[in-house]
């Protein structure tokens, strides 16, 4: 089951994507209230008007990993860094601000404070239920579905905040930054396993890649992620960028308006024109 969210007055609404049809679930919530409700769809009616897809859901929380161990060779190279040995070990992540999230064929700003602006393809998890100290081999249980996330990042400002050692921070936050979509596919219709994974730019193909390259799968992530933390309905967890799904990793950068397409098969495709630059 594809789910979206969508506007057509009084929104947002849930609703079932079957091919370009929009079938309203009769939930009366958002996305997350949806996901912790057991996914209720009742005998909805097609929104007559085609509606305006949303950010399928504003996550209760972003952590995003780093499991492509191609995309880390080619942009830490960039960078003038080496992969640590720790990696390998721990599915470490970052945290990333929910408000910042927008949706599918939306303008997304190019922010005053970074002249470097990159997109990059990630697949995300969503936490489908409450767990807390979860099992690896229970891990893919607490999945309610998937999504596409273009983690964008202001690669001038990353790499001056690199040298602090804190991680992320304005390289990664400003409204806009971070885009999902354009749809939920449910866990039992989807296979992260083997997902084929590439980015377009201006229908140029800039970058193919294929989930099995994971070297930290999505159930690695959320049994580290639970130890003596307990996870809810709607947190999302991202792959990190698979490899040549950055500028960074090509020695390319975006230009404003150009437009910037993540596909994932079995997901669909999340598309963004790139707005000015200070906007």
């Amino acid at each position: 089951m594809k789910l979206v969210s969508y506007e057509a007055g009084g929104g947002p609404w849930v609703g079932v994507l079957r091919g370009e049809r929009v079938v309203d679930t009769g939930f009366d919530g958002d996305m997350v209230a949806f996901i912790e409700a057991g996914a209720p769809v009742a005998d909805g009616a097609e929104v007559a008007e085609r509606p305006r897809l949303l950010a399928p859901l504003r996550p209760r929380s972003l952590r995003d990993f780093l499991a492509f161990e191609g995309h880390l060779r080619n942009a830490y190279a960039a960078l003038g860094r080496d992969i640590p040995a720790e990696w390998y070990e721990l599915p470490a992540y970052y945290k990333g601000l929910p408000d910042t999230v927008v949706g599918p064929d939306v303008e997304v700003p190019w922010p005053a404070h970074t002249d470097e602006l990159d997109h990059e393809l990630e697949l995300a998890a969503i936490i489908g239920r409450r767990v807390r100290d979860v099992r690896r081999e229970d891990a893919a249980g607490c999945i309610f579905g998937y999504t596409i996330w273009n983690d964008l990042s202001a690669r001038d400002v990353q790499r001056r905040e690199g040298a602090v050692g804190m991680g992320p921070g304005k390289a990664k936050d400003w409204d806009g930054s971070n885009v999902l979509g354009p749809c939920i596919v449910t866990a039992d219709e989807f296979d992260a396993s083997d997902a084929p994974m590439r980015v377009r730019v201006n229908d140029e193909v800039w970058g193919e890649d294929t989930s099995a390259h994971m070297h930290h799968t999505f159930a690695d992530m959320i049994a580290y992620a639970s130890q003596g933390q307990t996870l809810y309905p709607g947190e999302v967890f991202g792959s990190g960028t698979a490899a040549g799904g950055s500028g960074l990793e090509l020695g390319r950068r975006l230009q404003e308006g150009d437009v910037v397409e993540l596909e994932v098969e079995g997901i669909g495709v999340l598309r963004n024109r790139i707005g000015r630059k200070g906007t």
